[in-house]
């Protein structure tokens, strides 16, 4: 048998395919790594090696037959527990939840499952995602696969941790404030929210204006087929995009020379030295490849902090508002200290907030008029000590004011990226986040892509 480590879809499928390798071998390589790798990672919320082993025998006979279903037919992955799938529980990395199976997958996972996909398990999270790093009551801590002594970020931990050690090529994470860029950006992955509703969500998350259901990858054509399968309307979802799902790898076979706005700090960020230095590099390599390079300090008037937390912890609050006042103990007290600030909002403050942001996304709307992309750093600084909610140097922060650069595009719903930019000289990864002008997350792949073809070592991985 061929080695499996570290192998894309791409070239796993086309081994099913060429029947060089079948899918009870392909699942049988990723259950070693979880035996030795996951006591130290602390990825996975919950296995179900049952279920995936019938998912392998199945696609296996489709290979056999010729009948294959999709590129991911027969190639493990794991959800995050954030995401309903079927017969196992959905905890949202909390112990106030119960541990009654789901009867129906979400949206994604049910297509995920008519790919041909083998679902191995829930990844964790922190709780209810409401954290940027990785650890929560109920899971402990999820850490980092390039230092174990440090968070690979959040809320998509488990998922980020994985892809990133090589247990699977690819995750479903989601991401309503940057938890898929943030974890990919400290892991060294690609991470994407394409579009808001192209991927449909369902059922209703907690914060249903922000939420994003996408892919962790550990390259960007990988991350076009995962998206192709996911994506598309379901009316379930009321906020689903209707039109056709473009066929994302056709967008990344020709270069495109697009005109690109690069912000340092946004206007109010600061940042590590090393994360500017790096970055710095990543757009010079960008300009080299032909496209127009703008710098623009000050992107926005002043942080939409308070725009993002007004919506997000309020809708997690007012779900678990109950819980709050009876079971508080329960709660992660981090968690617990910005729900209760949220759900004390008078209306009148709250819709306040609502129309400031509706007011944001019309700035950053007229911003696009003059640039097909925005790029900035993912995060202001590199992984750092699991188990701390804010970075040592960032004291004032809370759990998630200190990743400046991400919330702001959930707001906007416009499609954004985490792409590997580089390492620090501590073999820490750096990521730049790619923002797209609203439906046009063929840009951001076309453009990651172009980068990561010409300036990336996708054979460089942790050593465990």
């Amino acid at each position: 048998m061929k080695p499996l480590d570290f192998i894309s879809i791409s070239d796993l499928s086309k081994l099913i395919k060429n029947k060089e390798v079948s899918p009870k071998e392909i699942l049988d390589n990723s259950l070693k790594k979880i035996e030795k790798l996951d006591p130290i990672l602390n990825s996975f919320a919950f296995l179900d090696i049952k279920g995936a082993k019938i998912l392998a025998e199945q696609s296996e006979k489709r290979m056999m037959n010729g009948t294959l279903l999709s590129e991911l037919d027969g190639i493990p992955t794991s959800i995050k527990d954030l995401i309903a799938q079927k017969d196992l529980p959905q905890r949202f990395g909390s112990r106030t939840t119960s541990d009654n199976l789901i009867i129906a997958d979400a949206p994604s996972v049910e297509r995920l499952r008519n790919a041909g996909a083998v679902l191995l398990g829930k990844s964790t999270t922190s709780e209810f995602g409401c954290k940027a790093v990785g650890d929560s009551p109920l899971t402990g801590i999820t850490r980092n696969p390039w230092n174990t002594e440090l968070t690979p970020g959040g809320s998509s931990c488990g998922a980020a941790s994985m892809v990133a050690a090589g247990i699977v090529p690819y995750a479903i994470g989601t991401d309503g404030g940057g938890s898929i860029r943030i974890p990919a950006s400290l892991t060294g992955l690609f991470g994407i929210k394409a579009q808001f509703g192209r991927v449909p969500v369902y059922p209703t998350s907690a914060t249903p204006t922000l939420a994003h259901v996408g892919p962790l990858t550990r390259n960007v054509l990988d991350a076009c087929k995962v998206l192709q399968i996911i994506s598309g309307k379901d009316f379930r979802d009321p906020f689903t995009v209707t039109e056709n799902v473009p066929i994302y790898e056709n967008f990344i076979k020709e270069k495109k020379i697009y005109k690109i706005a690069w912000s340092p700090n946004l206007g109010y960020a600061k940042n590590d030295t090393n994360i500017e230095e790096i970055l710095k590099k990543a757009i010079k390599n960008i300009s080299s490849l032909g496209h127009e390079i703008d710098v623009v300090d000050k992107v926005f008037d002043a942080d939409p902090v308070n725009l993002w937390n007004a919506e997000f912890y309020a809708g997690v609050g007012t779900r678990l508002k109950s819980t709050i006042e009876t079971s508080p103990n329960l709660i992660d007290p981090a968690v617990l200290e910005v729900l209760k600030i949220a759900i004390s909002q008078k209306m009148n403050d709250y819709y306040n907030l609502v129309f400031q942001r509706y007011a944001f996304r019309e700035k950053m709307r007229v911003f696009f008029e003059k640039y097909d992309l925005l790029i900035t750093p993912t995060l202001p600084c590199v992984a750092f000590e699991a188990g701390l909610n804010v970075p040592k140097n960032m004291p004032e922060k809370n759990i998630v004011s200190w990743v400046y650069y991400t919330y702001p595009f959930n707001l906007t719903g416009q499609p954004a990226a985490s792409i590997n930019a580089g390492f620090t000289p501590e073999n820490l990864p750096v990521g730049m986040q790619v923002i797209g002008r609203s439906n046009r997350e063929i840009d951001v792949l076309n453009l990651c892509h172009y980068f990561e073809n010409n300036f990336l070592d996708l054979k460089y991985h942790p050593e465990l």
